[in-house]
């Protein structure tokens, strides 16, 4: 049976809040309460793909330690952004 568009949405904000990390938990868990529903298709096969990727890698390409692989530039920039407007003070 095909995944309806609920079933995934509610399966990437679940692996979005479970990561493995804290840290990648407080990032990508708001995130994808905020954001994912107005994601077109195209930026939600990235994400999902995205989410494979080990917290390891995706801590220093959100804190811009070390350069993210090219197809995720984009969206570890907005995620990444997401991130300091919700966590700045002020």
């Amino acid at each position: 049976m095909a995944e309806t568009a609920e079933d995934r949405l509610k399966r990437l904000r679940m692996r979005s809040w479970r990561r493995g990390t804290k840290e990648m938990d407080l990032v990508l868990g708001p995130y994808a309460d905020a954001r994912l529903a107005a994601m077109d298709e195209p930026t939600l096969a990235l994400y999902d793909r995205l989410l494979t990727e080990n917290d390891q890698d995706l801590l220093p390409w959100v804190l811009g330690q070390t350069p993210p692989p090219p197809d995720y530039g984009a969206l570890l920039a907005e995620i990444a952004a997401f991130a300091r407007a919700r966590l700045s003070p002020g």
